[in-house]
């Protein structure tokens, strides 16, 4: 990835910060659609990190399917912290 923004550190962090933020809340949507077990530790760790990430989101759709509601109260998150991670990135890399 430091090759895309020309070796800048600054801009792969924070790009790789995005991409992991976006990926713990992609993995805790496939664990909760697969029906994963929430007493696991791994599982329960996921779910904690994946609500901090999206607490600002969380219950901004309300439909009434659980799997719905799931995907698009964290998917979105996750897609605004990609966006944003590599939009900031970028500019990082021309400053």
């Amino acid at each position: 990835m430091s090759r895309r923004y020309g070796g800048n550190h600054a801009a792969t962090t924070i790009a790789i910060i995005a991409d992991a933020a976006a990926l713990i809340l992609g993995v805790w949507i496939v664990m909760y659609l697969l029906d994963a077990n929430q007493a696991n530790e791994l599982v329960n760790f996921i779910h904690r990190a994946a609500n901090w990430l999206s607490g600002w989101s969380r219950g901004l759709f309300t439909p009434n399917e659980a799997w719905l509601r799931t995907v698009l109260n964290y998917g979105l998150p996750a897609v605004v912290y990609l966006f944003i991670g590599h939009v900031l990135a970028g500019r990082v890399n021309r400053a």
